[in-house]
């Protein structure tokens, strides 16, 4: 009996998913584990195998198409067998606006970056050719200059409403402490001189001292619900990885457990792999905890937006070279400015204040980081 294969909800944000590639052709067999297609939500591209062996009756949704969860996607079934009623049954399931575009015209409005949604094809049928992506890239010079429209992604929307929901339902304050960096950087040449190993960054010591100073202040790692407070048993810390049209956030899990090379593995791992999209949806969940460091661009010092449904997100400004007092004499230093933003409902400025002790300590005797 053929099946009726529905567009998965691969994330838990996940709306409208985009066939990125097919790796099968109408006709072909397919074996149980084989990779059917891969598919774009608005986190990541993930890769949809078969449960089964089948063959392939039907594409829905072809390659660069968009639709919504639960759309169909394919049908599987048996060699030659009549999927007729299958697809008068699902019609009413694809109502969603499939765009037509010669190859050409494609790869011409992927070279300049045009969005196809608001390009009407002068084609058959409405297809999209070559002359009216040029028409459409040969706008009045006045018009490019006043404004360049551009449409939001998936991931933007998401970010959109994530950040505005978070805002509106968490009271925000946020507390500023300045470390001296000078034994951390020592720690960490001191590491990296064993040249047949990794580099260990100090986004990877402070990743690590964060979950340590979680672990001495164990009220900063949780979430607040409409009828209790949870207490989270796992310190599993979120960072924040700058993509080319937006933000996500990869987990790494039970940090405080993990020495600081399988905790640098882990994060290069991830962030490589948010960056191709090739992250799966499970790497994203199950924060307790968020960083973000824009310290390698240069920036002082800046407050971060909680990442619901954390309590508290850290922000790590760049190390500076500045004049510091020690021992009643100015010497030459090295300082970060950190910022811990919290939910007020749920932690309390003297809470948040004891924890950004901690994680001073552990940042100024680093030696703690690696016991």
């Amino acid at each position: 009996m053929a099946e009726v294969i529905f567009m998965p909800r691969l994330s838990d944000t996940m709306v409208v998913g985009t066939v990125v590639k097919w790796h099968k052709k109408i006709g072909e067999k397919i074996l149980e584990g084989d990779i059917l297609a891969e598919i774009e939500t608005d986190k990541a591209i993930q890769e949809l195998e078969a449960e089964y062996n089948s063959t392939l009756l039907y594409i829905g949704i072809k390659e660069g198409e968009s639709a919504p969860v639960n759309s169909v996607l394919a049908i599987l079934g048996s060699e030659n067998e009549d999927i007729s009623s299958l697809l008068k049954q699902n019609k009413i399931n694809n109502n969603y606006k499939r765009i037509f575009i010669s190859p050409l015209a494609k790869k011409l409005a992927f070279d300049k970056g045009i969005l196809l949604d608001n390009i009407k094809g002068t084609g058959i049928n409405g297809r999209i050719i070559k002359k009216d992506i040029e028409r459409y890239n040969n706008l009045d010079d006045d018009d490019k200059k006043s404004s360049n429209e551009v449409n939001h992604s998936n991931i933007r929307k998401i970010i959109s409403k994530r950040l505005i929901n978070s805002k509106i339902e968490s009271p925000h304050y946020s507390l500023f402490i300045e470390v001296i960096m000078d034994n951390l950087i020592k720690l960490r040449d001191s590491i990296n001189e064993k040249k047949y190993l990794d580099k260990i960054s100090f986004n990877d010591l402070i990743v690590k001292a964060s979950a340590l100073a979680i672990k001495e202040n164990t009220k900063i790692n949780s979430s607040w619900t409409e009828k209790s407070i949870l207490y989270h048993n796992k310190i599993n810390i979120g960072i924040a990885v700058a993509l080319e049209d937006g933000l996500i956030v990869p987990v790494i899990n039970q940090v405080d457990e993990k020495s600081l090379r399988q905790i640098s593995f882990e994060i290069k791992e991830k962030v490589i792999k948010a960056k191709e999209k090739k992250i799966k949806s499970n790497e994203l969940e199950g924060s307790t905890f968020t960083v973000s460091n824009l310290g390698m661009f240069g920036i002082d010092s800046f407050t971060s937006i909680i990442n619901q449904p954390n309590s508290c997100i850290l922000s790590v400004g760049s190390i500076k070279k500045k004049p510091i007092i020690n021992n009643d004499k100015i010497v030459i230093g090295h300082t970060t400015k950190f910022t811990l933003t919290c939910d007020h409902r749920i932690i309390d400025g003297a809470v948040g204040s004891d924890y950004l002790k901690s994680l001073k300590h552990l940042l100024q005797e680093p030696l703690n980081i690696m016991i």
